[in-house]
C-alpha cells in the first residue's frame, strides 16, 4: 500500500516514513501543501497524511481541492495535527478527510488507523485475510500456509496483500507498482513480474500447485486473484 505523507516538521516526516516503509509501507513525502497537491495528482495514493497547518496551501484547502477532482475521491485521507478546537475537528472532517489524528500521537495508534481505514473499501473488516489454507494478517505481517509460515519480503507481502484486498479484479501491473512502491520506482522495468514470480514460488513451497492458483495472470492486463476471501470475524 502506498501512503503520502504532506508534513512541514522535517523530522516528524522523516520519522513517519521510516516507520511505515520498516511496515512494508510504499511512502512519498511533501513538506509544503502545494508539493502535496502535485503528487496527489499524479500518483495512485491509498492513504494520505495530512496536516492541516502547511506552507503554500494549508491542510485543510489541500484536502478540499482533493475531493473536489472525482478521480481522487477513493484516496482516504488522515489528518495529523496539533489542534485540539472541536471546531477544528470538525472543518477538518468536513473538508472531506476520513479520519483525525491529535499531535503527539502513538504510532502504533497510527499504524491500526491506516489499516482500518484501508478496510473501508473492502468487505474485510478485520486485519486478518484468509483463503482456502492461506491466512494472512496485516497487523503482524504474517502470512501462514496451514500451519506454516511463509517467509516474504517486503514487497512480496505489500502485492499479496492488495491483489487478496482486491479478489477477482483484474490489477495491471502499473497499478501494482503504483499501489506497492513508491516515486522512485521505475515504471519500465519488469520489478513487478519478478515479485510476482518470488512470491508464487514461496507460495507453492508447500502447495506446489498454489501459486498459480491463487495469483492467476490475465495475458495482456496483468494478475487477478483467484475469488472471494473468506472474512476472519472480530470479536
Amino acid at each position: 500500500m502506498r501512503i503520502l505523507i504532506v508534513e512541514d516538521e522535517e523530522d516528524l516526516s522523516r520519522a513517519l516514513a521510516k516507520g511505515l516503509r520498516r511496515e512494508g509501507y510504499a511512502v512519498d513525502i511533501a513538506v509544503d501543501g502545494l508539493t502535496g497537491w502535485e503528487l496527489a495528482d499524479t500518483n495512485d495514493y491509498d492513504v494520505i497524511l495530512l496536516d492541516i497547518n502547511l506552507p503554500e496551501l494549508d491542510g485543510i484547502s489541500l484536502c478540499q481541492r482533493i475531493r473536489q477532482s472525482s478521480q481522487y475521491n477513493d484516496v482516504f485521507i488522515l489528518m495529523l495535527t496539533a489542534r485540539n478546537h472541536p471546531d477544528e475537528v470538525e472543518e477538518g472532517l468536513d473538508s472531506g478527510a476520513d479520519d483525525y489524528l491529535r499531535k503527539p500521537f502513538m504510532f502504533n495508534e497510527l499504524l491500526a488507523r491506516i489499516r482500518a481505514l484501508l478496510r473501508r473499501s473492502t468487505s474485510v473488516k478485520s486485519p486478518v485475510l484468509r483463503f482456502e489454507r492461506l491466512t494472512l494478517d496485516s497487523k503482524t505481517k504474517e502470512v501462514w500456509l496451514d500451519n506454516v509460515l511463509i517467509p516474504l519480503t517486503k514487497k512480496e507481502f505489500g502485492l499479496l496483500e492488495y491483489l487478496m484486498l482486491h479478489p477477482g479484479e483484474v490489477i495491471s501491473s502499473e497499478k501494482l507498482l503504483e499501489h506497492v512502491w513508491d516515486i522512485f520506482a521505475d515504471p519500465l522495468s519488469s520489478t513487478v513480474r519478478v515479485h510476482i514470480n518470488s512470491l508464487r514460488k514461496k507460495l507453492s513451497t508447500h502447495d506446489p500447485e498454489a501459486g498459480e492458483r491463487y495469483i492467476q495472470t490475465v495475458q495482456g492486463y496483468g494478475y487477478k486473484w483467484a475469488q472471494s476471501l473468506e472474512k476472519e470475524e472480530t470479536t
